[in-house]
Formats: C-alpha cells, structure tokens, sequence
C-alpha cells in the first residue's frame, strides 16, 4: 500500500469556521498575537492567555469536520496514509484520520508549566482551565501548544514520514511558516506533490508536481479523481 503523506495548514479548517493562526495583521481573534501566543505574553498575563484557549475550545467543540477531513479519512481505505498538521484542531481525528502529527500542538490537551511531557486531555464537558488549575506535580497547567519561539518537537517524526511518501500532498498552507514549510525539503525526488488552496501560493522548493486552486472540500475531490486515474 503506498504510503500518502500530507500536510495540512489553517485552509483546511476554514472551511469549519476555525479562524488561522496567523494572519496578515499580527491577530488572532481579535488578540495580539504576541499576548496570546509566545510564552512571553503567558509570564505577563497567564489569566488572559488561559481564558483565550478557553473560547478556542468552546469554538471548536461547536464545529464539525468539513468533506476535506472526511476525504482524507476515506483515503485510508487505499493509502497508507499520514497527516502532519499545522492546526491545533481535533478535526482530522474527529473525521476518521488515524494517523496524525500536530506540529503546533493540540487545543484539546493541556499540560503542566513543570514537565511539558505531564499531558491531560479535556473533553467537551470540562474545556475550561483557570489560575490555580494544577497538574499532579503541582505545575499550573497551561495550554498544550507550541507558541512562537518554542521548540517543535513533531517536526523530526514529521520528517521522517516525509521522507517516506510515495505521494505527497499540501492543503491550505501559505508555506511560510517554519519549520513545517520546510518539510518540502525532505520528499524524494520523483515523488509527486500535489499543493491544495485557492490562493497562489509560492513554492519555494519548485517541487510542487500539481497545483489544485481550491478550497481543502472542492480540492480533495478533484484530488481523489486524479489519483484514481
């Protein structure tokens, strides 16, 4: 079975109603992202930081996995198929996808300030960490992601998967983003790539084999029909 390796940024859940990362004007939700996303704005306001992820959270309970996610997990029953993602969503395991890597961390996952490898995950009913909120070794919890200029632990798994694909896909990624774009790097040669957004977006490898100009739902169908033939 051959192994299908992608890698997935905010433009595959978009179409979800889940807002980017990162955008054009430095916000998330209305928030610098340096006051919500750097471990600086946490020492500076951690009530503030902590009451963010929690509206992520309740957000993200409320949406549901788009026919990109859904495509992906069906692809399964041909492919050998991995996913390395920038988002911190559930929505590609919440669609069926059994095999996934998140770059960025996971908003359903908090873990303790003492010990990163200390890590809970929440459910819907209980979404919510406050202050004083603390793990077993007495660690405030904090949420479980990678905030800008912290270490990225995924990306050497990441690699090697890459570095593995018979076929490699990218869905709703600007490719500026590091280390993540730079995973391009690590398919072979002769391995064909297929990129998925309705924007243009620069490959900076020039390894990019197909280029599908849509969204991650309309993408992935016509992806699944150039696969079959």
């Amino acid at each position: 079975m051959k192994k299908l390796i992608v890698l997935t940024g905010a433009g595959m859940s978009a179409e979800s109603g889940l807002s980017t990362f990162r955008s054009s004007n430095g916000l998330w939700e209305n928030h610098r992202v340096e006051d919500v996303a750097t471990p600086e704005g946490w020492y500076r306001n951690p009530e503030l930081v902590l009451d963010f992820y929690n509206g992520l959270r309740k957000t993200l309970i409320k949406s549901e996995p788009n026919a990109g996610h859904k495509k992906l997990a069906e692809l399964e029953s041909d492919y050998e198929v991995h996913i390395i993602t920038q988002n911190v969503d559930n929505l590609h395991e919440r669609a069926g996808s059994s095999h996934v890597i998140h770059l960025h961390g996971e908003l359903m996952k908090v873990r303790s300030v003492r010990n990163e490898k200390l890590i809970y995950t929440l459910t819907p009913e209980h979404c919510e960490i406050h202050l004083g909120d603390k793990a077993e070794d007495g660690g405030q919890l904090r949420p479980h992601i990678v905030w800008f200029g912290e270490a990225v632990p995924m990306i050497e798994p990441a690699i090697e998967l890459v570095s593995e694909a018979d076929i490699f896909v990218i869905i709703g990624t600007s490719l500026n983003v590091y280390p993540a774009a730079g995973l391009l790097n690590y398919v072979r040669a002769n391995v064909p790539i297929y990129l998925i957004d309705p924007n243009d977006v620069h490959d900076p490898s020039g390894r990019v084999s197909h280029f599908i100009r849509k969204g991650a739902s309309e993408g992935m169908r016509e992806l699944i029909e150039i696969l079959k033939k």
